[in-house]
């Protein structure tokens, strides 16, 4: 990634010293190395995976995941079809109320995830200096997911998900995607609650790899609360949205007068954040333009690591595209550009511009993922699913 401020380059010692702490690095961590690659070899029990979507349509999770949690476009066609298949009704309690569809079953799902890790990696405070490192981690649990969706009427579906192992923090409980939707108003989708905005161009939910597509985060295009519309134009995709523009964690405490009670706005401004995104396939290529403005908090304190109470104006456009590479193998990519205006408290006068990226290839190498296979599935849908993925994986129990 490029920021206005380009960095010196490191003297050949520093890149003699990095190699040499890589190598011992690697040499302690080999038994835990072997170890994962052990345990990855090891046969795989398919009667454990059991999603909650596989349960309820009886249907294998490889049907729509090809390598889970990433999606086949099967997988992209449940999703735009407000997450069911067309036998819906008949998974739900007839209750003599057309307009109600209670799932027969509470619709629950338990997904964990565990990892061996071994990395360069330091954690350094940015005013004292101060490092600390450890570089070979057991990260069992490192995350716990409480699951839920289901269908409740002919056009509505709801989806929430809960992290009851906060990817290191044990104990913490954080609701990331928490949301309603509805198939069909005035002829568009409508999606109200809490959701990332990025997922319109890739969901990070089911990216392959274990590091983040950080882009989004630091852009600050991840969740937030909001309301977002979608519907397809001809050859073309269309999602619009507007959240509150401050994440799932600012808020403030009312205490004023007038008919209201103690509570909390989720929203600590009268700024709203506007986003929209636009793709289509030209070619074999899905490609996509998206563009978001708002305000944010400018950056205080030592480093840059507080937040001030000035808002600043902020505005975002990016490009991604994706496509297949034969049966097994498929490209993507995103290009991000942002305007920050005044962002930096010291200097309120300064914009401050950056831009970043990534790019990444997904393979499926062998027939234990049955790629294949799914090449004969229905028609698929447009390539960028205007909502969020479902997070289902098969080590969803």
């Amino acid at each position: 990634m490029r920021n206005a401020h380009a960095g010196r380059s490191a003297s050949p010692s520093h890149h003699h010293t990095g190699r040499r702490h890589l190598l011992r690095a690697i040499l302690r961590s080999a038994p835990l190395l072997l170890l994962g690659a052990w345990l990855a070899l090891l046969p795989t029990q398919s009667a454990s995976a059991m999603p909650e979507f596989a349960r309820r349509y009886n249907l294998s999770c490889a049907a729509c995941h090809s390598a889970f949690p990433r999606l086949t476009k099967f997988g992209e066609l449940f999703i735009k079809n407000n997450m069911r298949l067309p036998n819906w009704m008949e998974t739900a309690d007839q209750l003599g109320d057309d307009r109600l569809a209670l799932p027969d079953h509470v619709p629950l799902a338990i997904r964990a995830q565990a990892y061996v890790q071994a990395r360069q990696g330091k954690a350094i405070d940015p005013v004292s200096g101060a490092r600390q490192s450890a570089t070979t981690d057991f990260q069992s649990p490192y995350l716990l997911k409480l699951l839920s969706s289901a269908p409740l009427s002919k056009d509505i579906s709801y989806y929430f998900y809960a992290i009851m192992a906060e990817k290191g923090g044990n104990g913490e409980i954080v609701v990331e995607d928490a949301w309603f939707r509805h198939a069909n108003l005035f002829g568009s989708g409508m999606m109200l609650g809490q959701f990332s905005l990025s997922d319109a161009m890739f969901p990070r939910e089911i990216r392959l790899p274990f590091q983040d597509y950080m882009v989004y985060c630091m852009a600050g295009i991840t969740y937030d609360r909001g309301v977002q519309f979608d519907r397809d134009v001809g050859p073309f995709g269309l999602t619009l949205g507007f959240t509150n523009g401050n994440g799932i964690t600012d808020n403030f405490k009312i205490n004023g007068t007038g008919y209201s009670r103690p509570d909390r706005m989720f929203d600590n401004d009268n700024s709203k954040t506007t986003f929209a995104h636009v793709a289509t396939d030209i070619g074999p290529v899905a490609v996509g333009l998206f563009g978001a403005r708002g305000k944010q908090r400018g950056a205080a304190g030592p480093a840059g690591m507080d937040k001030s109470r000035r808002n600043t104006d902020k505005r975002v456009a990016g490009l991604d595209a994706s496509g297949d590479v034969g049966a097994d193998a498929h490209w993507y990519a995103q290009y991000l550009w942002n305007d920050w205006r005044g962002f930096l408290h010291a200097d309120p006068t300064r914009d401050y511009r950056w831009n970043g990226g990534f790019t990444g290839l997904d393979w499926i190498p062998n027939e234990r993922w049955p790629s294949r296979r799914r090449t004969t599935t229905p028609a698929p849908a447009t390539s960028r699913a205007p909502t969020p993925s479902t997070k289902a994986s098969p080590s969803t129990a």
